[in-house]
């Protein structure tokens, strides 16, 4: 597969992009010299944002296991990003072959990629839409085709939602989102807040952002938290990702130094 095959003509490489920065800080394959550049001075000036990327991906690995082991067995990946090891298709169906997931972003090399990819995945598939948009990504032909509503869903938005400018209230949106689901659907956020690091930092970062195709910013954890709305926190809570459920050798001494903070919360 050449590089340029997963690489649209209207995409500007030197223009670093939210998507595949994430892909940069994993450790991906999929990204360009100004995304890795980018993802150096991020660290720089916020020491740590690679490796709470990273526990962010095993956060991920973790919350599908534990759906699919409850049952769920449809897919909803909003944000999902370029495909690394790991994917969530990927995972739910080493648990059952029933599995189905529909992976959502709007960058366009997190697209283009995601259609190789799955090509011949029937149990997956992408769509080009912004979560922003509500409306257009639950009413899209793919969503309604793969998508079965009236089942639990495992609805994720993982390290997406700060890409929401400030000061928008993020709660009217995720309600339109919580609102589709049945009872027994899950909805897994994470979120990065600056809440145990220096202002400077945080300023820091947000700002670096600004200059990229993708600004940031920061919300507290009161502010995450409240996402989940009515649904029903499972244990332990809303927490910092390392610690959601850490497999054995994953706990973490001080989880507050990760950026990412969520959890996962049952629809009653």
């Amino acid at each position: 597969m050449g590089l340029r095959s997963w690489v649209p003509a209207e995409v500007d490489v030197t223009k670093p992009s939210a998507a595949r920065v994430y892909d940069a800080f994993l450790g991906g394959g999929h990204n360009f010299a100004a995304d890795r550049e980018f993802a150096r001075r991020a660290e720089e000036v916020l020491p740590g944002v690679t490796v709470s990327s990273r526990a962010n991906r095993k956060f991920l690995r973790r919350v599908v296991t534990y759906a699919a082991q409850q049952g769920i067995r449809q897919f909803l990946d909003i944000g999902s990003g370029i495909p690394t090891a790991g994917n969530v298709h990927e995972i739910a169906l080493q648990i059952s072959p029933e599995s189905r997931t529909v992976y959502v972003d709007n960058e366009a090399v997190a697209v283009a990629h995601s259609e190789l990819m799955l090509s011949d995945v029937p149990q997956a598939r992408v769509i080009d839409a912004d979560l922003r948009s509500p409306g257009e990504v639950l009413s899209h032909p793919v969503v309604r085709e793969m998508i079965d509503f009236d089942q639990p869903v495992l609805l994720l938005m993982l390290a997406v939602l700060h890409f929401v400018p400030e000061p928008a209230d993020l709660t009217p949106l995720i309600d339109r989102y919580r609102a589709k689901l049945s009872p027994g659907s899950m909805l897994a956020i994470t979120h990065a807040t600056g809440d145990h690091r220096p202002k400077e930092q945080e300023e820091g970062l947000v700002n670096l952002y600004s200059k990229s195709t993708n600004t940031a910013f920061n919300r507290s954890r009161a502010q995450i938290t409240a996402l989940f709305g009515d649904y029903e926190l499972i244990e332990p809570g809303a927490v910092y990702v390392p610690e959601w459920r850490p497999d054995e050798g994953e706990a973490e001494d001080h989880p507050e130094r990760f950026l990412f903070f969520g959890g996962v919360a049952v629809k009653p």
